[in-house]
């Protein structure tokens, strides 16, 4: 055991390279022969003697403990004498077909012996214990022999070819032979790939073998072998040489060896260490019998056998101490990312394994270090090694001064960009406060509640539980309370209050969802819908804090929450989750039986929870919307008629006196569920449904009478009027939403006031903006029901005359749209905007109203009579379909560029912007699924495309989306559509310069070439399959640029600048269509034309460099790469390229 120097206390906190301290004083005693692994490893060298100085793989080993980083710098590797330089540009691996694993599984083998140990280990089926007790029958018959065999089922595990001569010299020189095996594996060029970085399930399997192998050989050798000075010798010797390695493959292979070997050494000497103990107690009771009692044959046994422990005990810790301080020293801080990790996960199974020797600061310091290490893999695995120990209570006061130095990074690490990493730190806070509560502060614990929001599941529900432990748990010192008419509060009263007033104190009020599903799995609490609804309908009692009405909202708020995901299985979306998409048998009937829980529970419940906060439209929002789960059977089953009833009379009671719109779609959908045919309910729903349906009908009948009988008086309605119309019609649409509402034949009547406004004539007689929109809105569901009845339950009879008169509402409704979004009042909304007025907002949505309603329409009813009606197999339904115009299309892109792209809101407040924003991406999201559906053509999306990089912050996601989504339609037409966004983008740089020619060194110019630069990621790295597209950019940019002549034949023509952008798409021509496209060029502008090296003609002789030099030239496969382990850290060296084309726009950072 490393034991303190001087009795100066360690300081773990240190980062390195302080550490190499480690290395003073007693550890570094060491003499000659220790500094050379090829010297036989005698107690003297087992017990410290070490290199002074270790092999320094990373020049800058503070890089690995500076605080988390984005970008890695890569480390130079030195060249040692007489040693070629590791090969650090590697293929990049690419999927091959099924034909070729065998010959490259083949080719990739590294012998062909069958009595290898490599071989055998790789290809036997037999159990390792028995390959290890036939090695055990060959050591024993002749020890060279086997030592041999061993030592060459490393080398051959590092995936070099080269063979260990079986006529070695004793004592082995272990330097020599490693160095021969490097020159070996070198020529082989082969450094690239070897088994333990290789992937498939052959691969994965030999390297579970060969850890199995390492450990069982240690153990099937303990009571003697492992103990003859000759064996584990040359073992520690070779690795320890080979983990000093340059060669990666030397040094990854070595050091699992090594690591293995120490673990296997770990459980030996926990098991000598148990015996040595149980002899020294029998010894001990022998001693102190009577001496006619005693037997001295026994005591002398005893005592014997006590001393051969002892020293096996002695053999085994020189072992572990000159492999710690030989291999893991030097190699925990290793450049090699996996290296590293083997070292952390393994150190931590001798902590847990053998705490006595190993779980000690100076051992510990060394995770807490890698707690910086810059790869999230690394970090994993030290939380890993450190949970099991934080768990065993025997273990805590060992782990204080650890716990009390790196608290402040465990609690940091909760924050960690992986994931996986903040997960497991959460948990080993969990256990930090369980054993140490005294040292977690208020702003680390503050730390983690703010993760129960957090996007990523596994992270909530974390933070949840520690949460759990903290605050929300039953304690003894709880009272039982009381409501005032007496009834007993469920226990859970006091946590759900907690949890209400912790949620309130979040001020995050709209994610309620995300905090009960953080709870959900863990906590009984946020289900226990009984404690919930009696606070809310029973009085508190003389002892209880009465809700305030923020309370009130928030616990409902909670429990709606809890109740939709309880009823469903659905996560919140927007939260990653891990957990598989099909639900199994077991997890569908625990769902069904919370169903049927919660339904039993609010059928009773929620009329009296709708009586009591009737007047509450942010309450009734949240309570209406629990019908929707419920099981409907039950109310006939538990005889609920009554409670059904009073249900239906709630809603219909909302209905007539609320108007919010929430309230209102939320009636409307819940009607809808309990319509749903089939159910025990329907009947009596249906009715209620017709009841509420047919007064809402007749309500806006009696107000558009009374408002036309108004206006054809020539009287002037007054705001009773407005208020009026306005609200039946809003009520209309919504019952219109979820409900068909066309027996009633209200189409006639709500398109007439579409068409009037439409005309505009007698502008003053038309309705108000908003009632108009709504008028909008029903017509649309009115079309879509049509087209709903045409397809499911018309009958045949009435068919044609049915679809007759569904197109021509169809057709007049388009036309009256096209014109109301072609006429949308844009000047005015830009002098509302430039007026800077703080109610300007209000001023846009008023006047571009009934335009945003018209434009919304007509995208929804494109795609849905769009020519997928047209490919049906009935005729009456291919005459349904709608085949828009080249004019109409112009309609919808001046829309959008007018709305979406021009208009700005800087003066409106945060909250009104950003629903502003919202609205604007909507409008934008209509278009572009146009052009996904192929609906409009693609072309039309160049006015989109202009503003990916202008606009990305705003539109990116969905620009982007649309790019990928339009290259799959087809990528020449894709391509001349990219080329058309540029073309604009230069003609308005032209039009915007006094006299037409672009400055090269302008921001503009230059954002140009990098909206240039992102069009050419998204075609990929497969140059083959996109090279017809690219080479018609190129012809197009070159016709562009040549076809602008100036009056001056010695001047450049005027827009010759425009091949510096051409040129960001070089690099995905393929080198013979370089020449094609020289040819091209030079046919368009011939060589001899610039009569001087003027700057005007500097792009011309730019873009015909790059066309003739190599540089860029790109093979028509993307060439194979490197391995790189997949990771999940994200820095960009590490990222692995994939090659969908989805995936080959990174997101830009703009």
């Amino acid at each position: 055991m490393m034991a303190r120097r001087g009795g100066k206390r360690i300081r773990m906190d240190d980062p390195p390279p302080e550490y190499e301290e480690l290395h003073s004083d007693a550890l570094n005693e060491s003499t000659s022969d220790a500094d050379s692994p090829t010297k036989r490893m005698t107690r003297l060298r087992a017990r410290g003697g070490v290199r002074d100085k270790p092999p320094i793989i990373d020049d800058d080993e503070d890089e690995f403990f500076a605080p988390v980083a984005r970008k890695r710098k890569t480390p130079a590797i030195r060249k040692p004498p007489g040693e070629r330089k590791e090969r650090v540009e590697r293929p990049r691996k690419e999927p091959v077909d099924k034909g070729h694993h065998e010959r490259i599984d083949h080719e990739r083998e590294i012998t062909m012996d069958e009595n290898s140990l490599y071989y055998i280990v790789r290809h036997s089926k037999n159990p390792i214990a028995s390959i290890v007790d036939q090695w055990i029958e060959q050591y024993k018959a002749n020890r060279e022999t086997a030592l041999v065999a061993l030592m060459q089922f490393f080398i051959n595990a590092s995936g070099c070819k080269g063979k260990i001569s079986e006529d070695i010299q004793y004592p082995v020189d272990h330097t020599a032979i490693i160095r021969r095996m490097t020159e070996e594996f070198d020529e082989a060029s082969d450094l690239g790939e070897y088994p333990l970085i290789m992937t498939g399930t052959q691969w994965r399997k030999f390297k579970n073998n060969f850890c199995d192998f390492v450990q069982t050989l240690v153990k099937q050798c303990q009571y003697s072998i492992i103990y003859d000075q000759f064996l584990m010798d040359n073992v520690i010797s070779l690795l320890t040489g080979l983990s000093d390695s340059q060669v990666r493959a030397f040094r990854h292979t070595a050091t699992l060896a090594a690591m293995k070997l120490m673990t296997a050494l770990v459980d030996v000497a926990l098991l000598v260490s148990n015996n040595f103990d149980n002899a020294a107690k029998q010894f001990e009771a022998e001693r102190v019998k009577s001496r006619d009692r005693r037997a001295s044959d026994r005591l002398d046994s005893l005592m014997t056998k006590r001393s051969e422990l002892e020293e096996n005990m002695d053999e085994i810790k020189s072992m572990l101490t000159y492999m710690f301080k030989s291999v893991f020293v030097h190699r925990y801080r290793d450049s090699l990312p996996d290296i590293r990790a083997i070292c952390m996960a393994e150190i931590g199974i001798w902590m847990e394994n053998y705490p006595q020797n190993f779980l000690d600061d100076s051992y510990l310091k060394y995770i807490g270090w890698t707690l910086h290490d810059k790869i999230g893999e690394v970090r994993l695995r030290c939380l890993q090694s450190l949970l099991p120990l934080y768990e065993k209570e025997e273990l805590k006061g060992k782990l204080e001064l650890f716990t009390s130095k790196f608290k402040d990074r465990i609690v940091a690490m909760t924050l960690d960009k992986e994931f996986e990493v903040s997960v497991h730190a959460v948990k080993l806070v969990i256990s930090i406060l369980k054993i140490h509560p005294e040292i977690l502060a208020d702003k680390d614990c503050e730390i983690v509640y703010e993760l129960v929001y957090s996007s990523h599941r596994g992270v909530a529900q974390a933070a949840a539980e520690f949460l759990n432990v903290r605050l929300f748990h039953l304690t003894a010192e709880m009272d039982e309370t009381k409501t005032k008419r007496g009834k007993i509060r469920v226990p859970n009263t006091p946590l759900v209050r907690d949890l209400v007033q912790f949620f309130i104190e979040s001020e995050l009020h709209e994610h309620g969802a995300y905090l009960v599903d953080s709870f959900i799995d863990s906590n009984d609490m946020v289900k226990d819908w009984e404690c919930m609804t009696d606070l809310l309908l029973e009085e508190p009692g003389p002892n209880e804090e009465v809700l305030d009405n923020k309370q009130e909202s928030t616990l409902i708020e909670i429990m709606v929450s809890s109740v939709k995901q309880s009823a469903t299985g659905e996560v919140p979306v927007g939260r990653a989750s891990n957990r598989k998409f099909t639900l199994s048998a077991k997890e569908l009937k625990a769902i069904q039986d919370e169903k049927s829980k919660l339904t039993e529970h609010f059928i009773v419940t929620l009329p009296s929870l709708l009586e009591k906060y009737q007047a509450d439209s942010e309450k009734l929002a949240n309570l209406l919307a629990v019908p929707q789960y419920f099981d409907l059977n039950l109310y006939t089953t538990n005889r609920q008629e009554g409670n059904l009833q009073a249900l239906l009379d709630r809603i219909n009671q909302v209905m007539s006196m609320h108007t919010g719109r929430e309230v209102l779609e939320t009636c409307a959908k819940t009607l809808e569920c309990l319509c749903a045919e089939g159910s025990a309910t329907y009947t009596r729903c249906n009715i209620a449904r017709s009841n509420i349906i047919e007064s809402a009908v007749n309500k806006y009948k009696d107000a558009i009478e009374e408002w036309r009988n108004l206006i054809q008086g020539e009287e002037t309605p007054n705001e009773d009027d407005i208020y009026n119309i306005t609200i039946t019609l809003k009520v209309l649409s919504i019952l219109y939403s979820s409900h068909n509402l066309n027996p009633w034949e209200l189409f006639k009547s709500l398109f007439q006031d579409v068409e009037e406004a439409q005309s505009k004539e007698n502008v003053d007689r038309c309705l108000p903006n908003e009632a108009l929109a709504y008028c909008i809105e029903a017509c649309y569901f009115s079309i879509s029901w049509g087209l709903y009845y045409v397809e499911n339950d018309c009958e045949s009879l009435s068919v044609v005359e049915v679809v007759s008169e569904l197109r021509g509402n169809l057709d007049r409704f388009m036309a009256a749209c096209f014109e109301l979004t072609r006429d949308g009042p844009t000047v005015q909304i830009q002098e509302a905007v430039s007026s800077k007025q703080a109610d300007c907002y209000i001023i846009i949505i008023l006047i571009y109203l009934l335009c945003l309603q018209a434009y919304q329409s007509i995208c929804d009813l494109l795609i849905i009579f769009s020519e997928k009606l047209g490919r049906s197999e009935i005729e009456h339904i291919r005459s349904l379909e709608y085949k828009s115009r080249m004019d109409e299309h112009l309609i919808l892109d001046n829309f959008v560029q007018h709305y979406v792209f021009s208009l700005k809101q800087d003066v409106a407040q945060d909250e009104t912007r950003i629903e502003e924003l919202h609205k604007k991406r909507n409008f934008l999201a209509c278009y572009c699924k146009l052009v996904v559906y192929n609906i409009i053509p693609t072309m039309r999306a160049a006015s989109i495309f202009k503003y990916y990089v202008k606009c990305y912050n705003d539109y990116g996601d969905i620009i982007k989306a649309t790019l990928g989504k339009a290259r799959e339609i087809n990528k020449v037409n894709f391509a001349m559509t990219l080329l058309l966004s540029l073309i604009t983008v230069y003609k308005n740089l032209q039009e915007q310069s006094e006299d037409g020619i672009v400055s090269k060194s302008s921001q503009e110019f230059v954002d140009l070439k990098e909206l240039a630069k992102r069009f050419a990621l998204t075609f990929g790295f497969d140059a083959l399959k996109n090279r017809e597209s690219v080479a018609a950019i190129h012809r197009g940019g070159i016709y562009f640029a040549a076809n602008k002549q100036p009056d001056d034949p010695v001047r450049a023509p005027t827009r010759l600048l425009f091949l510096e952008v051409l040129n960001e798409f070089n690099h995905k021509l393929l080198k013979q269509d370089k020449k094609v496209i020289m040819a091209f060029l030079d046919k368009i502008i011939p060589p001899g034309m610039p009569s001087s090296r003027a700057e005007e003609w500097q792009p011309l002789v730019m873009y015909r460099n790059s066309l003739l030099h190599g540089e860029t030239d790109q093979v028509p496969v993307a060439s194979r790469r490197a391995y790189t382990r997949k990771r999940r850290d994200h820095d960009e060296e590490d990222e692995e390229e994939e090659d969908d084309e989805e995936h080959n726009d990174p997101d830009y950072r703009g």
